[in-house]
Parts: structure tokens; C-alpha cells; sequence
């Protein structure tokens, strides 16, 4: 179905829902669509603009919900081409890795523990792989993140993440991008739960520069431990109840690694 005969009616209006984030109910939208036969396999979907436009919402939600549905198998993109639904049976979808973790069915700190495995390696990749250009659009989006209003959970949530991503990209190390998108989903509920006060958020701005500060110097093991130490705040928060003994910085930074700390190579 070419995306201009989509139907766009009363059914595509998203029911508001102040509990739920926007990704959510646009994912959950897009899966009633699907399951209903308006959406079939193979079915190309419209644009992301006009799909934001229909739908009323920012495309960066838009396109959280699209990449999690990608996860679980159900919309695919097509480069150049746009997004298409891929399958259908969406009983199936949790069969597979993508599909579980995308419906959070790993603990938090599980999750948190491969989060900062994986994008501490991304931090040192990005130290030696990064261009100016992507150490300034990081620069970017954590002025982004700074100035998210506390109390507006959605923006601090997307502003962060979209500050990750970016990393995570600048890796340029496609599979790592893979794995770590889809840890996406349950690392948007861990940070819905966290509640973070303004010392807490302004604390991260300040370490997301930290991190910069480090890649700007092309220092791999300054870069991994300041993200270690990013990231643990975050795990550390979640695991409190956990009985488990905790990760720490050593866990992923070697007692042997000695960042330069500034000094040239």
C-alpha cells in the first residue's frame, strides 16, 4: 500500500494518557493499526514528517516508537525507501531477543550493567573515531539536556537519550548501535523511574561535558572512565534493593588503564 493511501482518520488520534510517555502511546497506536488490518505486511508507511504531522507529535517520539518496533521485528526501514511493516503476528515478537528486551522483560540491572558495557566501549571508540563534527553536535544536544525543564520528565528523558545516541553513533561500530538501541526501551522506564532532582540533572550535564572533554583529546581510557562513572549514578540509583553484589568503576575500567589526562600524544 504506497503511503498515500493510508487512511488517516479518527482511528490514528492518540488517546492522552499523562502515565505513559509519548513514545509509548505512539508505538501502542501503530501496533493497533497493525493488528487491526489497517497496516499489512509489506505495507510502506507514510513519511516521518507527515506521519508526525497525522499524529500530532514531534518526530523525535515518533521516531523512538518506530526503533522499537524495528527491535521487536514489526516495522523495518528501507534506505531511501522509508519504513514498511515487516510482519504481522505480533504474538510471535517476543519469541526473540529484540521483542523481550524491548518489552522490558530483563531486570533494570541487567539492563544498566550491559548499558554501561556497551556504551563505555563506545566512549573509547568515539575518542579515536569521532570527527569535529560529531564532538560538536554532542556539545550540542547536552546544552539540549541542560536546559530540559525538570519537571518535563519526556523532554529530560529524549534530550538524554537523543545526547547517547549520538555517542553510541560516533562509535562507528554498527553492530555496538544495534545492541545498545535495543536497550532503548528499558532504559527510558528506568529513567521514568528515577526521578531526578535539578543537582542530580545539572550533575549529568556536567559529566556529559566531562566525557567531551576527554574525546576532544582523543584519550580512550579518560573517556571510558568518565562515562563509567556517568553511568554508574544511574545504576547505582536503580540497584539499591538488588542483593546482588554491585558493579563499580573497576568493574570496566582496568586498575592498569591510566587516562593522559589532558597531556598530548
Amino acid at each position: 500500500m504506497p503511503a498515500d493511501d493510508v487512511h488517516f482518520g479518527e482511528s490514528w488520534s492518540l488517546s492522552p494518557d499523562s502515565r505513559r510517555p509519548l513514545p509509548e502511546l505512539i508505538e501502542q497506536k501503530l501496533r493497533e493499526q497493525i493488528i487491526g488490518g489497517t497496516l499489512k505486511a509489506g505495507d510502506r508507511l507514510p513519511t516521518e514528517p507527515e506521519l508526525a504531522r497525522k499524529l500530532d507529535v514531534a518526530r523525535s517520539s515518533l521516531r523512538t516508537a518506530l526503533q522499537r518496533l524495528q527491535l521487536q521485528g514489526i516495522v523495518e526501514v528501507r534506505r531511501g525507501l522509508g519504513w514498511y511493516v515487516r510482519r504481522t503476528d505480533l504474538a510471535a515478537v517476543e519469541e526473540h531477543l529484540e521483542g523481550r528486551l524491548a518489552a522490558r522483560q530483563f531486570s533494570h540491572t541487567d539492563l544498566l550493567e550491559v548499558r554501561i558495557a556497551l556504551e563505555t566501549t563506545a566512549a573509547s571508540l568515539a575518542a579515536v573515531r569521532a570527527g569535529d563534527g560529531e564532538l560538536d553536535e554532542l556539545a550540542k544536544l547536552n546544552r539540549r539536556y541542560q536546559r530540559a525543564p525538570i519537571d518535563d520528565m519526556q523532554e529530560v528523558i529524549e534530550s538524554d537519550e537523543e545526547f547517547h545516541s549520538a555517542l553510541i553513533r560516533a562509535s562507528h561500530n554498527e553492530l555496538l548501535e544495534q545492541m545498545y538501541q535495543a536497550l532503548v526501551p528499558g532504559l527510558q522506564d528506568c529513567k521514568r523511574h528515577a526521578h531526578p532532582s535539578r543537582e542530580v540533572h545539572n550533575r549529568a550535564a556536567n559529566e556529559h561535558e566531562q566525557v567531551i572533554w576527554f574525546l576532544r583529546r582523543h584519550d580512550e581510557v579518560g573517556a571510558k572512565s568518565a562515562m563509567t562513572t556517568h553511568l554508574l549514578g544511574l545504576y547505582n540509583d536503580v540497584a539499591g534493593d538488588d542483593t546482588q553484589p554491585r558493579a563499580s568503576l573497576s568493574t570496566y575500567v582496568g586498575v592498569s588503564d591510566n587516562p593522559i589526562w589532558g597531556k598530548s600524544r
